[in-house]
């Protein structure tokens, strides 16, 4: 297969394995409450490609960015030659019960965050596995064991008194990051990427030595999707995001750790992702 021919490939065997896959509808054995049994998690996915050796991935490890602990695409995959990243968008089942009560998740969303992370692993291993099958080698980044992530205090983080490790809130790969890099869409006051599909799901890449060509960015700022409206502003239940500052994560963080509390081993919120102008589509911004 050439370039294009590889691309559409990779496009349809995602949306098939999105549609058909069981990991991709909540079990009778994981539903919270017996209502949730065969709710679908995932609308059909987008999916860009980037070139592995993108300047952009260099200046990741910028500290004012991510870090000097990000890991590069040839540096986790010798030999890589594209980035492939996906936006799997929630259905509207469970962005639309997660709009009903703004102080706490709902159930529904619970699974997208934690079942839904489940299925973006498979998603991104089963293409993978079609890769290797057709001889190039290929690695997905969240799963591998060289992954690292890190939460908690930053006032108290070995990383700011020794620079060792991941600092707080940070990882050495960075699925929005990837997706930006490769086309997916800019950020939001919120810190989540907007998509062609909004900002409301989830993130995962495969990094691949087959080459093919760099899907064209349609932007040139970070944050140029977004209106800076202050919707997830309103939103938040940890006042962790303000039109000053944008996010701050050690509070999200804090909040995620009483939705812990309760729903172990389930966490989450995304109340910043719905109930905004761009949960599910680009918003329009208005001509001053």
């Amino acid at each position: 297969m050439n370039m294009t021919e590889w691309k559409k490939e990779i496009i349809n065997t995602a949306a098939r394995f999105t549609e058909s896959s069981a990991d991709n509808f909540i079990s009778d054995s994981s539903a919270i409450t017996p209502k949730l049994a065969g709710l679908r998690i995932f609308q059909e996915p987008l999916i860009a490609y980037g070139s592995a050796d993108d300047p952009l991935f260099s200046r990741l490890k910028d500290e004012n960015i991510i870090g000097r602990h990000f890991i590069l695409p040839d540096e986790w995959l010798h030999g890589a030659k594209t980035v492939i990243s996906f936006f799997l968008p929630f259905t509207e089942q469970i962005r639309k019960s997660n709009k009903m009560n703004f102080s706490w998740p709902s159930d529904e969303w619970l699974h997208g965050r934690i079942e839904g992370q489940v299925f973006v692993n498979r998603l991104a291993n089963h293409i993978r596995g079609m890769l290797i099958k057709a001889g190039y080698q290929s690695l997905v980044p969240s799963v591998d064991s060289r992954f690292t992530a890190s939460t908690g205090d930053p006032s108290k983080s070995a990383y700011k008194q020794t620079g060792a490790g991941v600092p707080p809130f940070s990882s050495n790969w960075s699925e929005r990051h990837a997706a930006f890099i490769c086309g997916l869409g800019t950020f939001g006051l919120s810190k989540g990427l907007i998509t062609g599909k909004g900002i409301a799901g989830r993130f995962g890449s495969i990094i691949t030595e087959l080459q093919l060509e760099p899907d064209q960015r349609n932007y040139s700022v970070i944050y140029e999707y977004c209106t800076m409206c202050g919707a997830c502003v309103k939103n938040c239940p940890a006042g962790a995001i303000s039109l000053e500052k944008g996010k701050d994560h050690y509070l999200c963080s804090k909040f995620l750790d009483r939705t812990m509390e309760e729903h172990h081993p389930r966490y989450g919120c995304g109340k910043c992702q719905v109930g905004v102008p761009c949960e599910n589509r680009i918003p329009v911004k208005k001509n001053l």
